[in-house]
């Protein structure tokens, strides 16, 4: 592992990846990779250690991962202290099970080959250009992932392994024929029923409640009976998309000569290279494309550098900030021109300078448009924020009401009408603002109005200044106001309770095999027979698949209660022997294997996490 490891370091594409690295770090600050230079370590795994910057590495990827896929909501996320550090947790959990599982398959003779890795790669779609693999296009993606080709290669080593390990897990759980065959005539299986049904709502009709029996459930059950604590709000709203202004020609031409960086594309050049470990394999390669050998045959055939190799040495377009210095000072100024052999921190390379694109600024009236919609839109959040800071401080001056911050804004505030914290106005649904209004900070005594809120940012371009107009606390209803519905459950209660001794009696009649008096008296029927499924999730389904079989000519019988809460009884006459479709016996039995070799492989996770000797670094315990 180690010898591909250096073989691949040893890399003059990695060089480039590097350059490509170092120049985001002048871009972007160095601050966040120096984390990971401490020696201190985030876990060691039975000796194996799990490097402060590896870690630091996967968190950032995860991080970009969840922005990407979560958008603005991960900015709200990432302010919540516990849940970032939940993720920092989840990520080193990850980092611990690869650790555990790579040292597991090594202990039993799993790996994944250099040449497997490598297949991978070349046939990820991702990296694909009409079907074929493009080193460029390769480059790229893992360097937004923000790795190292070597990186991504033990990513993906380590990917391969685990599934290799589920696979032969997967292998080890199966189910006979004759099984399969039974438990497929178990899950087809379907029941005729007949229902008789108690119902309850007439029932409820006929029953009569007390003032005290009233009085006594709502003493038991006044929680259930409270009025949410509502608001009602005045606001006034700063939009910066209504205060744009048109740029003027010179505001368009003044913010185009200062950015002429962000309309300048940098001198481009597109090398071809050939990598070899010593200067007499790199003076052969020379020699033959001096004979007019074609520079790509010999790259495929010569070249060490695998990944250039197999486009024929091309390494595509480098800018002037990405381009190794070997390729730089080797003095090719020409499309076509050849170099010499040159010493390299790599090994010794031959290299061809195979196209220029040179440095080119769009004229101005090329990006107009775009620029006159960027300063528009900068005109309008300087606005904004000269406004914001104008009403905040007129809100906070006077603080008794909006008055002062509507003169500072110009606007009259709106009032909303009462609310709860379930039914927050549209107007208003933003967290930072539902977090202002149900804190508890804006509501004065008693319920009194309090102060008005400091200016509260949303979406970056617009603001809100508020204050709580009205306030009702969370209260228990009086009686008086709930009494009718509590009367109505009362009745329900006392019906439902009717209809379950009913039906217990009516049951044991029909077990005693009087039926047909008991129905009569009790002005109930069988209705028309009904074929049940096993898979139903109705309870009347659940409860006929509980039934014991009938006998002959004799059905069983049982009590049940239906969707709509009324209580049944029900009459089993027959069970059928059902059939399964091949296809869906296959799927059934590929399902349940595939639902017992996760357990077993949860099981083998849960046996090597007990079993490790697992320290974590001082990065985790200090959190």
């Amino acid at each position: 592992m180690m010898d591909s490891l250096r073989t691949a370091a040893n890399s003059l594409v990695l060089k480039i990846i590097f350059g490509i690295i170092i120049v985001s770090f002048i871009l972007t600050g160095v601050s966040g990779y120096l984390i990971g230079g401490s020696a201190n370590y985030a876990a060691k795994v039975n000796d194996q250690e799990i490097s402060r910057g590896q870690f630091e590495n996967a968190f950032a990827g995860e991080r970009n991962r969840m922005q990407q896929q979560l958008g603005d909501q991960f900015s709200e996320l990432a302010a919540n202290e516990g849940y970032m550090k939940n993720l920092r947790q989840q990520t080193l959990n990850r980092l611990i099970d690869e650790a555990l599982l790579d040292q597991y398959a090594r202990e039993i003779g799993l790996s994944i080959s250099d040449d497997q890795v490598k297949k991978a790669i070349f046939s990820t779609p991702a990296f694909q250009n009409n079907g074929k693999f493009d080193n460029t296009r390769y480059n790229a993606i893992v360097n937004q992932m923000g790795m190292t080709p070597d990186q991504y290669a033990q990513a993906l080593r380590n990917q391969l392994t685990t599934q290799q390990l589920i696979n032969a897990v997967v292998g080890t759980d199966f189910m006979l024929k004759g099984e399969a065959d039974e438990l497929a005539t178990l899950v087809s299986q379907q029941r005729v029923v007949r229902e008789a049904t108690f119902d309850v709502n007439a029932l409820a009709a006929k029953q009569q409640a007390s003032d005290e029996e009233v009085k006594s459930y709502y003493e038991q059950n006044k929680n259930n009976f409270t009025s949410l604590e509502q608001f009602r709000v005045s606001y006034i709203k700063l939009d910066a998309a209504a205060m744009q202004e048109n740029a003027t020609d010179a505001e368009i031409q003044t913010y185009y000569d200062q950015h002429q960086d962000q309309f300048t594309q940098p001198q481009r050049n597109r090398y071809s290279v050939i990598q070899t470990k010593t200067e007499a394999d790199a003076k052969a390669a020379l020699d033959e494309l001096n004979k007019g050998t074609d520079f790509a045959t010999v790259a495929k055939e010569k070249s060490t550098d695998i990944i250039s190799a197999k486009n024929g040495g091309d390494m595509g377009w480098l800018e002037e900030g990405t381009t190794p210095d070997e390729l730089k000072n080797a003095g090719l100024k020409e499309k076509g021109q050849l170099s010499g052999v040159i010493k390299s921190s790599v090994g010794f390379l031959v290299v061809r300078l195979d196209d220029i694109t040179p440095a080119t600024t769009k004229p101005l009236a090329d990006v107009r448009d775009d620029i006159a919609a960027k300063v528009k839109q900068e005109k309008a959040l300087d606005g904004f924020y000269a406004l914001q800071q104008k009403v905040s401080d007129a809100a906070s001056n006077d603080n008794e009401s909006l008055a002062g911050a509507e003169q500072a804004a110009g606007a009259k505030a709106v009032t909303t009408g009462w609310f709860s914290h379930d039914n927050l106005p549209e107007e208003l649904n933003f967290k930072p603002v539902a977090d202002a209004i149900f804190g508890g900070g804006l509501v004065g005594e008693n319920g009194t109005p309090g102060s008005n809120s400091d200016i509260i940012t949303v979406d970056g371009d617009r603001a809100f200044v508020l204050r709580v107009s009205d306030h009702k606390p969370e209260a228990i209803k009086p009686l008086d106001e709930v009494k009718d519905q509590i009367t109505a459950l009362v009745k329900h209660n006392k019906a439902v309770q009717q209809a379950k001794l009913d039906a217990e009696k009516l049951l044991a009649e029909l077990k005693a095999g009087k039926g047909d008096e008991a129905l009569k008296a009790a002005g109930l029927s069988f209705g028309e027979a009904k074929t049940l499924s096993r898979t139903g999730q109705d309870p009347i389904s659940q409860a006929a698949f509980g039934l014991s079989l009938p006998a002959k000519d004799k059905p069983s019988f049982g009590i049940a209660n239906d969707m709509q809460g009324n209580v049944v009884v029900l009459a089993l006459d027959e069970v059928k022997a059902g059939t399964m479709p091949e296809a869906q016996k296959k799927a059934m039995v590929q399902g349940i294997t595939q639902n017992n070799a996760q357990i077993t492989f949860e099981a083998l996770m849960s046996n090597l996490r007990k079993d490790a000797k697992i320290k974590l670094g001082d990065i985790m315990t200090q959190q």
